[in-house]
């Protein structure tokens, strides 16, 4: 699946992966930013996961637009065993553009054109 990021300049922004698990066993996982740009997204929720059996969870990606040329990277999810247990490894492609750009502010100045 591919996550995409949009908005203005120095936006944050956050989405959220929705986790489900149909097992009867506890799921665990490892996170990691792999890519390009891996390191202009963030986990803000910390890099491992747990989800109860029966269950979902969730994981925060977090972006902030620093650049206007897009950015990717890829989300891994890597299981940990827990009781014996191995869930599916997962990944997700993230992908970042920016819509806009809006002024951080105005700077009003006087001076002539030119001078002969």
């Amino acid at each position: 699946n591919t996550i995409e990021f949009s908005g203005a300049l120095h936006a944050t922004i956050v989405k959220q992966v929705l986790l489900k698990n149909p097992s009867n066993y506890t799921l665990a996982y490892n996170v990691i930013l792999v890519g390009r740009d891996a390191h202009d997204f963030s986990l803000p929720k910390g890099n491992t996961v747990t989800i109860p059996a029966g269950r979902q969870g969730f994981v925060n990606v977090e972006f902030t637009i620093r650049f206007l040329h897009p950015a990717e990277a890829v989300l891994l999810l890597i299981s940990n065993k827990v009781d014996g247990i191995d869930g599916a490894t997962m990944a997700f492609s993230l992908k970042a553009e920016i819509k806009s750009i809006e002024p951080l502010g105005i700077i009003r100045c006087r001076s002539p054109c030119y001078e002969l």
